[in-house]
């Protein structure tokens, strides 16, 4: 199936940034690879209601974007991890700060903890004004 994209005629970077992430499993398997690499058979048993052909689409579409690294193996079976690359950590703190957001805005709701990788610490909204600041 095609890649669908939002069209973008004037460049805004939030629309590229969605169109690259905003599906309902790309952020979740960014997520899950926050703490280091791991195998497809993996991701697949922690996101069991996503369909293998589905999966595979996903992390073709990550690495080709420059999110996933794709590691294979020369052995016997053939062994693929996957795991982020820069970019993609560098969204860590964004996705911290979209569970952050989850947690204070619906606190009737009992969500898990964010296991997000240590070093995807949530920068302070003072670092963020500052990178906005004219």
């Amino acid at each position: 199936m095609a890649r669908k994209y939002i069209d973008n005629p004037n460049a805004c970077s939030l629309v590229h940034t969605m169109n690259i992430i905003g599906n309902k499993w790309k952020p979740i398997i960014l997520y899950l690879l926050s703490n280091g690499s791991m195998r497809f058979g993996m991701l697949n048993t922690l996101i069991p209601t996503i369909s293998k052909k589905v999966l595979t689409n996903q992390l073709k579409e990550l690495e080709n974007d420059g999110l996933l690294l794709r590691q294979s193996f020369a052995e016997i079976p053939p062994r693929v991890e996957y795991s982020l690359t820069e970019k993609a950590v560098g969204l860590l703190p964004v996705l911290r700060m979209l569970s952050d957001w989850a947690n204070e805005a619906y606190p009737e709701m009992e969500f898990e903890q964010c296991r997000i990788a240590e070093s995807a610490r949530t920068p302070s909204i003072e670092t963020i004004n500052k990178q906005y600041e004219p």
